[in-house]
This record gives C-alpha cells, structure tokens and sequence, in this order.
C-alpha cells in the first residue's frame, strides 16, 4: 500500500523498492533456514509440520511478491500521469509562482520521514517473521527434547520388563526345586516308614 501511494519521484520509488527486495532476502533466508530444519527432524510427523509450515510461508512470500509488482505497476503508472499534469500545469503556473528553497526542504523532509516509515514498518514485518521462524525452532527442540525423553523412558521400561521375566523364570525355578525336595522328602519318610512298619516286604 505505501509503494502504490508513493508520490514520487522514480528515485524515491526505486530506493524503496531496494529496501523491499533486502526484506524478501532475509525473509527467503529465513524460510531455507527452517526447511533446513524440517528435513533433519528424524519424526515423519514433525517433519511433515514443519514442511508444511514453510509450505504456507512460500505461499505468503510470493503473495506478497505478486502485490508488490502490481503496486509498482500502479505506482509507475501514477508517477508518469503526476508529472504529465505537472509539465502541463508548469506551463500556465511557472510565470506565476516559483518554488522556493524552504518548499523544497519541506518536500524532501516528507519524502525522508515517508521513506523512513517505510522502512520501519518492513523492518517490523521482518522481525516478526524472524520471532515466528524463532518459536518454530524452539517448538522443533522442546519436541526432540521430549522425544529423546521417551525414547529413555522405553529403554527403562523394557529393561524392567526383562528384569521382571527373569525374575518370573527363577520364582519358577524356585518353586520347582522346592517341589523336588518335598516329593523327596515324602518318599524318604515313606521309605522309613515301610522299612519300620513292614520290614518283610
């Protein structure tokens, strides 16, 4: 919108526009940086996040792209029709009023103060993609973090399972040797039972 209003000149016009495509830049190096990160992710489901969240910003950037050239073709449009009328006008009003040097300061201080504007209003759209790109790295940790915590956590759980299996196994043990001894015993004292009560058999 402040590059479709811009009253000129083409200078001032271009000068924004460079301010504008050092944004893009930036923005684009933001975007890579965060895919980047995407692909390394080892969780197919994070990964897809991410990916699809770049997906989104891409979409956004070449929005963005598509409605600066329009308003620059609007611009330029209205810059040529601006100075057509001017050289018109200047005809009839050059003999009546000349432009004195305080109106020329006063100009270019509004040009200043508008392009600076400008520039902190990108500035800030910039930053707030660099603060969203920021969040998205931290989110991408702390679910890694989480995920490298799980996967300790199974570790402990299985070896605590193996642990209680064994421990089964040798109750099972335990309770089979125990067994042996007692049918032992049993026939050892039927055995001196038989020999005492029945010494002829």
């Amino acid at each position: 919108q402040d590059i479709r209003d811009c009253p000129g000149p083409l200078s001032a016009l271009a000068e924004l526009n460079a301010a504008v495509k050092e944004k893009f830049r930036q923005l684009r190096g933001r975007i890579q940086e965060l895919e980047q990160m995407a692909k390394e992710q080892d969780k197919e489901s994070e990964k897809q996040a991410l990916l699809r969240e770049v997906e989104n910003h891409k979409k956004q950037m070449l929005s963005n792209q598509a409605a600066w050239r329009k308003a620059n073709l609007a611009c330029k449009i209205a810059i040529d029709n601006s100075e057509k009328d001017q050289l018109l006008q200047g005809r009839d009003s050059l003999r009546q009023r000349k432009t004195t040097k305080e109106s020329l300061a006063e100009s270019a201080s509004n040009i200043t103060e508008s392009l600076m504007g400008i520039s902190r209003m990108m500035s800030q759209q910039v930053q707030q993609s660099e603060e969203t790109v920021q969040t998205l790295a931290n989110s991408s940790r702390t679910i890694l973090e989480a995920n490298e915590e799980f996967k300790s956590m199974s570790g402990t759980i299985q070896l605590g399972r193996k642990l209680i299996t064994k421990y089964n196994r040798r109750e099972l043990t335990d309770k089979l040797l125990i067994f042996l001894a007692l049918a032992l015993f049993l026939a050892t004292v039927l055995y001196i039972l038989k020999k005492r009560l029945f010494p002829f058999l």
